[in-house]
């Protein structure tokens, strides 16, 4: 029984420390870098945590997209040449680029100017 009890109180306190990262009012909103809010981005839980194949694309070389409410998001690209970072992208969006038949052209049209993540200097 005291090893059952200890086994649960283990259990109950890795949860709630792997969940502490899930509070997504602690995400900071500003960043130094792409790099910085990447890696700020991938340590947090999200609900929607996705990514896109992008093996077929002859330039875009990596996109996911991350959302704490399931409704809108951080949707982050990596091109043959630049890396870049949206901010408050809807979730419909995502899955229409996800399911494109072309990623670059889908970007380009319904993406790229329409939505903006500003770092700070």
């Amino acid at each position: 029984m005291n090893k059952l009890f200890l086994s649960l109180c283990f259990i109950s306190a890795a949860f709630l420390s792997c969940r502490q990262n899930s509070n997504c009012d602690k995400l900071p909103t500003q960043f130094s870098s792409y790099d910085e809010a990447k890696s700020k981005i991938q340590g947090f839980y999200f609900k929607i945590q996705e990514e896109a194949n992008t093996s077929n694309s002859s330039w875009i070389k990596g996109a996911s997209f991350y959302s704490c409410d399931g409704t809108s998001g951080y949707f982050l690209l990596q091109t043959d040449k630049k890396k870049y970072l949206y901010s408050d992208m809807p979730y419909s969006v995502w899955t229409e680029f996800k399911n494109a038949e072309s990623l670059g052209t889908f970007y380009n049209k319904k993406i790229k100017h329409n939505y903006i993540f500003k770092l700070t200097n």
